[in-house]
């Protein structure tokens, strides 16, 4: 089809939910993408995070079409090796002890919640079930994970959301510790806040409510969606951070581009969740845990010792500019004058530069981990000539 055919037919017969940019994408190659007609642009994008390794990677066509050749799904009634392996590599890689694999962050995120959940009832009682999440987060769709978001612009329209959420500004402690009650069971939160700007938590507020955590036998939830599988270059965020979690959810990017999610636990919950507590028909369905395991196979070869570099590149260059940024590895957000971060990121666009926006000031930079320094040079002058004009 053509651009033109593509958005007509889409039109007609799909639920109009998304703010769609007026772009098809047919193919790509790393960190380039052309649309049916064959103009290129530069993914600083890579599908909100996903992309991990970027588009067909050699090493992902090869793992998942050797398994669509040989058993696309059995559930999980039995046993398939791609995911067995692929939660031995995460377990060693994270040092936590044990996975459960879903196939969205939203999902993955319902399933820690769960998971603290019962943690608490099972030692405690049925009251100690509140999770405290921060102001300005973003943890999912689902009406329990909208509960758990700390904005007030997703709570609407799908009243009543789950109860059992209390949410604190970052980096307040506080503010944290007044809200922690006989009925709290877990703190929840993202260490750099996405969607809410590309905004990493204060290091010693993180260790802070790590201590306060273990203090008071509340599970420490991190959500590592968006920054999880080498994002901000580590293989987790909570790793740079120094810190010790109990439960760990990502997606996004494990999946280098199919859906796959996975809640990782620690020996201290790791047993929570038995036989009937929790499933999923797709969890570790073999094709997208071959992916996953190509994913890693890719950042074992250096790639996620080149994540700082390339993100400190990236910052300079925009900096240089005279624009602010902030964030981790490549998890970049360059700070542009409030309610204007829209408009730009639609003129990059035009201009051949996939981004997306975080928060009410943020232009959004999540390129694949593999972009290379020639494609990061080609995406950073389109940045110039809308940013600045050419004239900077």
């Amino acid at each position: 089809m053509t651009t033109n055919e593509l958005f007509s037919q889409d039109k007609s017969y799909v639920m109009q939910t998304y703010g769609r940019f007026p772009v098809a994408i047919e193919r790509g190659e790393g960190a380039t993408l052309y649309d049916p007609e064959g103009k290129a642009y530069i993914d600083f994008a890579s599908g909100i995070g996903v992309l991990s390794i970027g588009t067909a990677h050699p090493k992902f066509v090869e793992a998942v079409s050797a398994q669509a050749g040989k058993l696309a799904h059995a559930s999980n009634l039995f046993f398939t090796e791609p995911g067995v392996i692929l939660a031995k590599r995460l377990c060693e890689k994270s040092g936590m002890d044990k996975v459960f694999f879903s196939n969205s962050g939203a999902e993955s995120n319902e399933g820690m919640i769960k998971l603290a959940r019962k943690y608490s009832t099972d030692r405690y009682d049925n009251d100690r079930t509140e999770i405290i999440t921060l102001v300005n987060s973003f943890h999912g769709r689902t009406i329990s994970t909208l509960a758990a978001t700390g904005q007030d612009v997703f709570h609407q329209y799908f009243y009543p959301f789950t109860e059992g959420f209390a949410h604190v500004p970052a980096n307040d402690l506080d503010a944290l510790k007044a809200a922690a009650t006989d009925r709290t069971c877990a703190v929840m939160m993202e260490l750099v806040q996405g969607e809410g700007g590309v905004l990493p938590l204060d290091r010693g507020y993180v260790k802070a409510v790590e201590s306060f955590c273990k203090e008071n036998d509340l599970l420490l939830l991190i959500d590592e969606v968006q920054t999880g599988i080498g994002r901000t270059g580590t293989l987790f965020a909570f790793q740079g951070y120094g810190i010790s979690p109990d439960v760990v959810s990502c997606a996004k990017g494990i999946g280098g581009g199919l859906p796959l999610g996975a809640v990782l636990a620690s020996k201290t919950c790791s047993d929570v969740l038995g036989p009937g507590t929790h499933a999923t028909t797709f969890g570790a369905n073999p094709i997208c845990t071959a992916a996953g395991n190509a994913v890693l196979d890719v950042l074992e070869d250096g790639i996620l010792e080149s994540v700082s570099e390339k993100g400190a590149y990236l910052r300079s260059k925009i900096e240089e500019m005279g624009f602010a940024t902030r964030g981790m590895g490549l998890m970049i957000g360059i700070v542009v004058e409030a309610g204007t971060h829209k408009e730009t990121v639609k003129k990059l666009i035009e201009q051949g530069l996939l981004c997306i926006t975080a928060g009410k000031d943020a232009i959004r930079l999540l390129p694949p981990l593999t972009i290379t320094k020639d494609e990061m040079d080609r995406g950073l002058a389109i940045l110039k000539q809308v940013l600045c004009g050419g004239s900077k």
